[in-house]
């Protein structure tokens, strides 16, 4: 299991990576590991607004489905249109093929999200 050190993490096993005021957000390699082979991912639109705590949509795989829950708040600028044909890219690199990018509202959001060592000790529980 891959944990990156300049990532912060939801409890829900989402990172997000923060450039600017742009989030980038996708599920853990513990999340895919866990879910097995991800067969589809139900992705917000663009312009739809999310906040921190509540979810954005869901991840499907052979043998479970698991909501997504936004680890910031802010509007949707991009989602990863590639999941829409190929979910699977998640299998391969959780971190390489996020899903959503977002538009932060609240920065400080991201202050109050795990490091990787404090998420790390939540997938050892």
């Amino acid at each position: 299991m891959t944990i990156k050190d300049n990532l912060r993490y939801a409890e829900s096993h989402e990172w997000v990576s923060l450039e600017g005021e742009i989030a980038t957000i996708g599920i853990t390699d513990y999340a895919q590991h866990a879910l097995g082979d991800i067969v589809y991912v139900d992705m917000p639109e663009i312009g739809d607004e999310v906040t921190a705590g509540e979810d954005f949509g869901a991840v499907e795989s052979v043998k479970a489905a698991s909501d997504l829950y936004s680890p910031v708040s802010g509007e949707v600028v991009e989602i990863n249109e590639a999941l829409e044909d190929e979910p699977g890219l998640i299998n391969q690199d959780a971190f390489a093929n996020w899903i959503m990018k977002v538009k932060v509202s609240d920065p400080s959001e991201v202050a109050n999200l795990l490091d990787a060592e404090a998420y790390a000790k939540i997938c050892e529980e």
